[in-house]
């Protein structure tokens, strides 16, 4: 439960900052793609989608995606994700916690967008 409010959280920051926050207008303003966070067993879950410029989100495990952001379970993913360590979701990829599907370079290009908001 606190993992699917942490992402409806994030997705609201997001929203607001696609108006409010100018570097982060400009970043996303060419960008088309679909990025799903979610937990392995699909149970949580949430679609970030940029459409040039617009940001919107849908709830749940979504199957039609760029790049899937993939936790073990909400635990992990909660923990790492409101972690003060930078270096936490590498931590966790790097202990099998975490993992990617899809096109690796949109999560790069989200980890980046994320960095220009928080």
């Amino acid at each position: 439960m606190k993992f699917n409010i942490l992402l409806f959280v994030l997705s609201q920051i997001l929203k607001i900052a696609s108006f409010t926050n100018r570097r982060f207008k400009k970043f996303i303003s060419k960008a088309g793609a679909k990025v799903l966070i979610k937990t392995a067993d699909g149970q949580y879950g949430r679609m970030f989608i940029f459409d040039k410029g617009k940001v919107s989100s849908i709830p749940g495990d979504q199957p039609d995606f760029d790049v899937a952001l993939v936790w073990k379970d909400a635990d992990t993913a909660f923990s790492a994700m409101t972690s003060k360590d930078p270096a936490a979701s590498f931590n966790a990829a790097a202990e099998g916690k975490l993992w990617v599907e899809g096109m690796g370079v949109y999560a790069q290009w989200f980890e980046g967008a994320i960095k220009l908001v928080m």
